[in-house]
Order: structure tokens, then C-alpha cells, then sequence
């Protein structure tokens, strides 16, 4: 039974409007938000007013309501929007995305992470252990990247600085397999970082210390420039919720720690200060280049270099240019702002690497599909340039298929905004390419300057203008105002730091000293360090034509799916649960376009159904229909079903679709459907129910009976015959191991693992507790041996005892020399024991063949000279030594493998039997060693 909520909530649906005007919707919206009633529907999209309060409606009780129902048979709610997008993916096999706009602090972060909650709680219902570790890694990214790139700001207390759209890809049962994550508009001044207040407020004392911090923000200056320090959120908690979050998704150790090294050195950046010693630009407190220093894991001196200089290359001669003060603090300021992006674009990057989906042949798993969910900080801007594209869209799917099936269209006029979109978009003429055009001429180029191109190129626009344009209007200041005349109002702008907004330019200075960097994390974010000074590099793209790339790139991938929308309202700027602030949110509903949205629904139809479709949800309802009708077509079928109900008024009928003109129709028709789905569902039950259930007791009651005899007869009979096999096995030869198993019944088969793996550590216990504990180790070395080499070489030299030091008795004549030298390396080294030591023919790099000796302890690897009483001639640690290989034929050939690639190569020799091979005991030596 569909659940409608009651008039004194005011109307679920501005669709059902009396009256289309913006003093009713206003009333609603108003009316709906003072009583609980956050979401409002127009039509298929979801209006969300930001609550300022916890709300109870988004457990599991509520997800349950709203799992796999149709969109209008529950009231308004997130979780609607949401699974009718993942319906529409799963039933129809389309891609499909959410997208949630509103300017910032009216909810959209929020209202992406439930809808993120919503999907993964209704999928996967057989809870397979590779899909519900998809689904946490998709969540926990959603934590990650919240850290990093939302803030606390002066609107909003979890203000998004970026734009995130998030694919989520499907397989063809409806699972989540993975995603993907797209940034946007990435803010990187303004604001203080969630991460950067977990980091300081809740990192361990011992990695502070690391970073050379203090846990007080006051003492860091961009903090104090961003303000909103105080936090009522338990930046304890949070971080380690962070940090557990980067470890589930995959970041290493070593990754987590380069993070947090560049967001401290962001934030010592900010307190360096520079001052004059007559014409010379210095740093005046010297000791944070030191910590930068150690955090980058750069040298000092090319730190204080890149922050004091930079270096031009004219030609092939190399000028290092003092910074003056004003220009040392931009390009501290600039290196900051790079390494937040540079920091945030890598954590995505990695993020990506780890939830894309891999390994997917649609061939053998059949067509995946795809959720998206877009949510962009500062939307209102974006939809400054787009909302009405999207009404141009809308209106065009609707008359063509209002035009296809036959039905009258009504016309319906609205801002074009497409002249809004050339004056800021058009080339060589618009806003953006006037900007970029003046950041590049060459000089000293002003924002003043900006906006006489934009005076000379917009003069005659008639939604343009500045003081300059019109003298008399005192409300624009000379040579910093213009002002554009967008559909929702007049918006004036300064010009005040367009020019260095849109180069943010980052001197290549920083660039070499940050990919000359010893951490290879830190490294690998900056690849054009690696460029020489004197090569040619192309010139960067400014802020302006990223932002339109960006745009362009993110409309192109939002066409090619079936959109859904959540539009977001901020109630008022305190932040409370009561004020509804009427001419703040008047304005929103104005940007966003949604009184014309519901002109659009009332002059059409707010659902539409191909007549199949129609007849096999609705045909229980009329005695015309049921069970099947015999009427010409079903277009007949579904008028007659229409004209019983008194419908006919609200319904037009199409060449394939009926068209339902308002969403009472479906809420009556759903109502009579669910009263008549109960009966049918009754009479059937009364006729099947209890043969069935007789049917099924008889049988399961004597399978069980069966069950349970043979069951029992199978457990004994195989007990008995371990016992009888094993009986005696402490007085057998080989305790046993010629005794076959007997074969266990299927409900026995871990247990007979099990009972092996007792038996196996039983044998092997009474085989090895007798042994000395020389020969233990010599076992534990042919056992690690054995499972290096098996199967690799034909020969082990496992069946012979293994003596390790040879030299004494492969060379007698000199083995007082050997001794002598082995002893004085113990006392020089410190070791304890000698592990191996054999004569060689050493091959160098010139395949020159020599006499050498290997002495090999539990510290080092000597080569030795035995024609110069085994002097030694190298030494190298085993903590060096990396690996050991060697050859599979019957040679005694071996290299050791070191850090610094530095092989030593080298052929076992002496006085060895021709079935006797002393490879194996080598590496069982080594590796037995090791696992020590």
C-alpha cells in the first residue's frame, strides 16, 4: 500500500501546486521545512532543504521502505532518487547518474554520502566477501577524500573545496565491481582542512615531533589567515578514522607518512617570513628551512636557493634572479597552493588505481554498468553557465516525444541563457578569453588592464558593463567592477587578483627541487622536474581555461547518461534548524530554475508508460483485463481499464506510451492494485498452501530420517577404521607413514584435515626430538633447501651430512693462514658463527676467471684471497645481500644478489666427490639463517 503523507505537511510535490507561482512554492517549501519535511519532489527531481540537525530517517528501517519501490510510493526522500537511478541501471541496463547541485552549505556533500550509504546497503545480498570489499573501499574513499579536500568555512562547517564525481561501476546482477573518481574546481586557498586539524589535534605526540609541529593551529599562520579553528568534531577520532580508512583502501606506510610530511610543510611554509639586508632578499627565521628540509628530504642549501631565486635560462646562458620580498612571499605562497594539489590529485590518483575495475570481460561477466553521483562545491556557478542547457534539454526530450506519440505540446517560455554562456565563454571574445589573453602579453600586466580589454571587447553587450561604460552608476567602483546581468539578477565582480588567480604560476625552480627529492612518493608527484633549466616547456594552462576544460569535460560525460537530480537549499546563514530565511532561499529557487522546472512538469505529463508495461503492473484492477483481455490491441485494453477508473480526464494516450498527466492518477491506481494484489495472492494461497505444505513435511521428515541413519552409519564406520589403521603406530618403523588414509564421508572432510595436520606435527615431533642441536639446524637448512630448490636441480646433497666451513678441510696446507684470519674478523666483526665457507673461481665484469674463497657468518660475506694467506678482499653485510641464484644444470655456479647491484659471482670448487653438490647446503644455509 503506498504511503502518502498528510496535507498539513503541505504538498509532496509541487507538481500538485494549486497555483504555479513563486509565493506558493515558497509557502510550501517553507511550510514542509518548519514540519520535518526536508525533500520535496517536482516530479522525478528531489528538492533538499539543509535540515541543520540530525535526522533519524536514513537507518535501516528506512532503507527497507524504500528498497525496490517506485518513486511516488513513498514520500520524498534521498533514498527515492536513489534507487530509481539504480533501478533504471539494473532493470534497463543504462548508465545513469545523481546529480546533486546547490550552492555551498546547502547539503550536497551529505546528500552524496547517503546516497553512497543508500546503494551499498541494497546490494549484495548474498553478502559475497569481493563485493562487500568493493563497497568499503568506495565508502572509505568517500572519508579519505572528505579529509583532504573539505573544510570548515565561514558558510559551512563541512564545505567540499572540490568537485567530486564518482562512477560506480556494476556487473550484471546489480553489484558493485568498483569505480572511479573525478576532481573538479579544486580550491586551494581559504580554508582550513579537515585533515589539517585532525593531524594537529589528533596525531600521536611521537609523529608531531616527527614533523616538527606543535598541536596549537594558532601557531601556524595560513591556519590563522583561514580561520575557524575551533571544531566541536573529535579531530582524535576523525584521524585515526582517516588513517584506518587510507590502510582498508591500500595507501602504504610510506605513502601516509609522505601525506602527512607535505601537509606539514604547507603549513611551516606559511610561517617563513622574509625581510632586506641592504639589496639582499633572506628568510629571517632560518630554522624552518632546515625542517622543510628534513620533511622534503631535500638539501638545505637548494630549498633556501629555490625560495630566494629563480633561475631564467635566456638562450644557453643560466641568470639566477634575487626574489624581492613581495616575489619570494608569492612563490612561497604558490608552492604551497601546488603542493596541496599536487597532494590531493596523487591521493585520487591512488585512490583510483585501487577501485577501478579490472580484469572485466563483458564477453564472460556480461555488460557492466554505471552510477554516478556528482557533487561540485560552489555549484551555483557552474549552473550560472548550464542550468538552462539542461532546461533546453529537458524541453526538447519532452516535445519529441510528445511529438513521436502523437500529444499536443504546450509552449512555454524561459531565459535562454545561452547569451550568458557566449559572453563568458565564446573565444577571442569572452570573459575567460580576454583573462587568458592578458596574462599573456608580455610586461607587467595588471588586473586593471583585464578589464580594459574587457571594456574594449564588451562595450555594446547589452548584459555587460562597468563604471567606465556607465559613469553615473556609483554602485561600481572605476577600474575594479563590472557587472553581468545573469536570468536570476544583477552580480557584480571585482577584477582584484583575476591576473594571479588565473596564471598561478609555480616558478620550475620548485618543480626541480621537489622531484630531486629523496622520497620517492614526494618524487613521483612532480615528473617535469626532471626537465633541464635551459629546456623549452609549454607554457601552463590558467585557472580560467582548466576550469572551462574541466566543465566541458564533465557536461560531455553527464550526456551520455540518464540524469536524476537533487537540487539543495540553504535554509539561512547561522546554521539554524528553525530560521527559514525567505528572501536567501527565494534567490536559490531562482538559480536554480526550479519554479520553471514545474511549469515544465504541469505542461506535460509527470510519468508515461508503454502500454504493455502499463497493462502488466495494472490489469488485477479491471474485470476488462484480468487475467487477459480480448480487446483488439492493448492501447483498447488500457483506455477500458482508464475509462472504469474515471481517469480518462487525467490520461492522454500515444501511438506506443499512455501518458499520466498527475501523480494522484498513480497513487489511486497503486492503491487499487496493492488491495487487489492482497486478494488474488489470497485466493491462490488458500488453494496451494496446505497441499504444499503437507507435500513438503512428508518428504523432508523422511530425507531427514535417512539422512541422519546414514549419516551417523558413515561417521562410525570411518572412526572405526582410523582407529584399527593407527592402532599400533608408536611400535611401527616409520610411525605410521605407510598407512593409507581410509576415505571420509563428505560431512568429515575438515576433520580429517585436521586430523592429518595432528598426526603429521605428531610424526615430525617424534622424529626431531632426539636431535642434537647441530643437527637441528642442519634439518631446519635441508628442510628450507628443500623447499627452494625442489624440482630445480637434480642433485641436493641432502642424503649427506652438511659440514659448512670446507675450507679447512678442502685446503689442510693452509687452513692454520684460514683459521688465523677467521678469528680476526670474528674479533673485528663480532659474529658468532661460521655459516658456510668453500674455495671459488670468481667471474668479474671482464669474464676474468680467478682463485678466490667465500667465508660466510652469521654477519657478513667475505671474499677472500687464499694465494695471500685469505686475506680478505671485500666485505659485504647480509643485510646487503638481497637474494641468491643459481644455475639449474649440474654446475656449482652462484650469484649473490646485493642492494647496490654490485653482484658477486661465483663457482663452487675444492675437493668435492663427484655425487657430492654443495649448492643446496649454501642456500639452505642461507635461508635458514635468515628465517631466524
Amino acid at each position: 500500500m503506498a504511503e502518502h503523507e498528510s496535507l498539513e505537511y503541505g504538498k509532496a510535490d509541487f507538481v500538485l501546486l494549486d497555483n504555479v507561482s513563486m509565493e506558493e512554492f515558497m509557502a510550501n517549501l517553507k511550510l514542509r521545512f518548519e514540519k520535518g519535511r526536508i525533500y520535496t519532489y517536482i516530479g522525478e527531481v528531489v528538492v533538499s532543504v539543509n535540515p541543520y540537525r540530525a535526522m533519524n530517517i536514513y537507518g535501516r528501517d528506512t532503507v527497507e521502505q524504500y528498497k525496490g519501490r517506485e518513486l511516488y510510493e513513498r514520500p520524498p526522500h534521498l533514498f527515492a532518487i536513489a534507487d530509481a537511478a539504480y533501478k533504471a541501471m539494473k532493470r534497463r541496463n543504462k548508465d545513469t547518474c545523481i546529480v546533486i547541485s546547490g550552492e555551498s552549505g546547502a547539503g550536497k556533500t551529505e546528500a552524496s554520502k547517503y546516497i553512497m550509504q543508500y546503494i551499498a546497503a541494497i546490494t549484495n545480498p548474498n553478502q559475497r566477501a569481493e563485493v562487500e570489499r568493493v563497497k568499503n573501499m568506495l565508502l572509505k574513499s568517500n572519508c579519505v577524500l572528505e579529509a583532504f579536500g573539505n573544510a570548515k568555512t565561514n558558510r559551512n562547517d563541512n564545505s567540499s573545496r572540490f568537485g567530486k564525481y564518482m562512477d560506480i561501476n556494476f556487473d550484471f546482477k546489480g553489484d558493485p565491481i568498483g569505480g572511479h573518481i573525478s576532481n573538479y574546481l579544486l580550491e586551494k586557498v581559504g580554508c582550513v582542512l579537515f585533515v589539517v586539524l585532525q593531524l594537529l589535534r589528533g596525531a600521536p605526540d611521537s609523529l608531531l615531533r616527527s614533523l616538527h609541529m606543535q598541536k596549537d593551529p594558532t601557531a601556524y599562520n595560513y591556519i590563522k589567515v583561514g580561520g575557524l579553528i575551533k571544531s566541536s568534531i573529535n579531530d582524535n577520532a576523525d584521524f585515526k578514522a582517516v588513517a584506518d580508512a587510507m590502510k582498508v583502501i591500500g595507501f602504504t606506510a610510506d605513502e601516509v607518512q609522505t601525506a602527512y610530511r607535505i601537509l606539514a610543510t604547507i603549513l611551516h611554509l606559511g610561517n617563513l617570513t622574509f625581510g632586506v639586508d641592504g639589496d639582499v632578499t633572506l628568510i629571517e627565521n632560518t630554522k624552518l628551512v632546515s625542517v622543510i628540509r628534513d620533511l622534503l628530504s631535500t638539501k638545505e642549501e637548494n630549498v633556501e636557493k629555490a625560495l630566494l631565486y629563480r633561475t631564467v635560462a635566456t638562450g644557453r646562458d643560466v641568470i639566477e634572479k634575487q626574489h624581492t620580498t613581495q616575489e619570494a612571499s608569492y612563490g612561497r605562497d604558490a608552492l604551497a597552493k601546488a603542493m596541496y594539489e599536487r597532494l590531493f590529485c596523487w591521493i585520487v590518483g591512488r585512490i583510483n588505481d585501487i577501485i577501478e575495475v579490472k580484469n572485466y570481460d563483458a564477453r564472460v561477466h556480461g555488460k557492466n554498468t554505471v552510477i554516478g553521483v556528482l557533487d561540485i562545491y560552489g555549484f551555483e556557478i557552474f549552473q550560472n553557465n548550464r542550468w538552462s542547457e539542461q532546461l533546453c534539454l529537458v524541453l526538447k526530450q519532452e516535445q519529441e516525444e510528445y511529438q513521436r506519440e502523437g500529444i499536443p505540446w504546450k509552449h512555454i517560455d524561459y531565459f535562454n541563457n545561452q547569451i550568458i554562456v557566449d559572453l563568458v565563454e565564446q573565444q577571442h571574445k569572452g570573459i575567460f578569453s580576454v583573462l587568458d589573453e592578458a596574462c599573456m602579453n608580455v610586461g607587467k600586466v595588471t588586473d586593471e588592464v583585464f578589464l580594459q580589454g574587457l571594456n574594449g571587447k564588451l562595450a555594446k553587450h547589452a548584459h555587460y558593463t562597468s563604471r567606465k561604460l556607465s559613469p553615473t552608476d556609483k554602485s561600481l567602483e572605476f577600474d575594479r567592477d563590472f557587472r553581468i546581468r545573469h536570468y536570476a539578477g544583477d552580480v557584480v565582480y571585482s577584477v582584484v587578483g583575476f591576473i594571479d588567480k588565473n596564471k598561478d604560476t609555480l616558478f620550475q625552480d620548485f618543480k626541480r627541487l621537489l622531484y630531486n627529492s629523496s622520497n620517492p612518493v614526494l618524487k613521483g608527484m612532480w615528473p617535469e622536474g626532471k626537465l633541464s633549466i635551459t629546456e623549452v616547456t609549454k607554457r601552463p594552462l590558467t585557472a580560467a581555461t582548466l576550469f572551462k576544460n574541466s566543465m566541458i569535460s564533465l557536461v560531455e560525460n553527464l550526456a551520455c547518461k540518464e540524469p536524476y537530480y537533487v537540487r539543495c537549499i540553504k535554509p539561512n546563514d547561522v546554521k539554524s534548524p528553525l530560521l527559514f530565511e525567505q528572501e536567501r532561499c527565494r534567490h536559490q529557487v531562482e538559480y536554480l530554475g526550479l519554479l520553471e522546472n514545474v511549469r515544465v512538469r504541469r505542461a506535460g505529463f509527470a510519468n508515461r508508460q508503454t502500454y504493455p508495461r502499463f497493462l502488466q503492473r495494472y490489469k488485477m484492477i479491471s474485470e476488462f483485463t484480468w487475467p487477459n483481455h480480448d480487446l483488439p490491441s492493448d492501447k483498447d485494453a488500457v483506455k477500458r481499464l482508464l475509462q472504469g477508473c474515471g481517469f480518462d480526464h487525467d490520461v492522454a494516450y500515444g501511438k506506443t506510451k499512455v501518458f499520466i498527466r498527475t501523480p494522484r492518477t498513480l497513487f489511486s491506481l497503486e492503491e487499487q492494485r496493492a488491495e487487489m494484489v492482497q486478494r488474488i495472492v489470497l485466493f491462490l494461497q488458500k488453494v496451494w498452501r496446505g497441499t504444499i505444505a503437507r507435500m513438503r513435511y512428508r518428504r523432508m521428515r523422511a530425507a531427514l530420517i535417512i539422512l541422519r541413519a546414514y549419516r551417523r552409519y558413515k561417521v562410525k564406520s570411518y572412526i572405526r577404521e582410523v582407529n584399527r589403521r593407527f592402532k599400533n603406530v608408536r611400535s611401527m618403523k616409520d610411525y605410521g607413514r605407510h598407512v593409507k588414509w581410509p576415505t571420509p564421508p563428505k560431512v568429515l572432510r575438515k576433520f580429517e584435515d585436521a586430523l592429518r595436520s595432528i598426526y603429521n606435527r605428531w610424526w615430525a615431533w617424534t622424529l626431531i626430538k632426539g636431535l642434537s642441536p647441530e643437527e637441528a639446524l642442519q634439518v631446519r637448512a635441508k628442510v628450507a633447501c628443500l623447499e627452494a630448490l625442489k624440482g630445480q636441480r637434480a642433485d641436493l646433497g641432502l642424503q649427506r651430512a652438511w659440514e659448512g666451513n670446507y675450507l679447512k678441510r678442502d685446503s689442510p696446507d693452509t687452513a692454520s693462514s684460514f683459521t688465523l684470519v677467521s678469528s680476526e674478523l670474528q674479533r673485528k666483526d663480532k659474529f658468532m658463527r661460521v655459516l658456510f665457507s668453500c674455495n671459488v673461481r670468481k667471474i668479474n665484469r671482464f669474464h676474468k676467471a680467478e682463485d678466490r674463497a667465500v667465508l660466510i657468518t652469521d654477519r657478513h660475506l667475505y671474499k677472500m684471497d687464499p694465494l695471500k694467506q685469505y686475506k680478505p678482499m671485500k666485505s659485504i653485510p647480509l643485510y646487503n645481500v638481497t637474494g641468491v641464484s643459481v644455475s639449474p644444470g649440474k654446475d656449482q655456479l652462484v650469484v649473490f644478489h646485493t642492494k647496490d647491484s654490485r653482484d658477486l659471482v661465483v663457482c663452487l670448487q675444492g675437493m668435492v666427490p663427484a655425487n657430492e653438490s654443495r649448492i643446496g647446503e649454501l642456500v639452505g644455509t642461507l635461508l635458514s639463517h635468515f628465517k631466524r
